[in-house]
């Protein structure tokens, strides 16, 4: 089944727009959806679903955390936000259904 979570990020859209072009454009191997969605209060919040926990794990080692490291200036902050597993019931639509292909 897939792996999937919610976090809420304390960064403004300038940051996280950096962090995008640090990460580039090639795809990231094992996600399926990644969202970014301005929350009321104008702070951001992240939805993201993945192949797998491993295929999260090996992106954020491999192309996320240098990436975010680079939008701030060459040293990340010392704690990452903290994530909300989603348990997840169900899963369909032509991203999940053509990885399981």
């Amino acid at each position: 089944m897939v792996y999937a979570y919610i976090q809420n990020v304390p960064i403004g859209e300038d940051v996280y727009r950096r962090v995008i072009d640090a990460i580039g454009p090639e795809p990231l191997e094992g996600s399926l959806l990644h969202l970014c969605v301005r929350e009321p209060d104008g702070k951001l919040r992240y939805i993201d679903v993945w192949e797998s926990e491993e295929a999260c794990a090996q992106a954020f080692e491999e192309r996320i955390h240098p990436a975010v490291n680079a939008a701030f200036g060459g040293e990340r902050p010392s704690a990452e936000p903290t994530v909300h597993r989603l348990d997840v019931l169900h899963a369909t639509g032509s991203l999940v259904e053509s990885s399981w292909a």
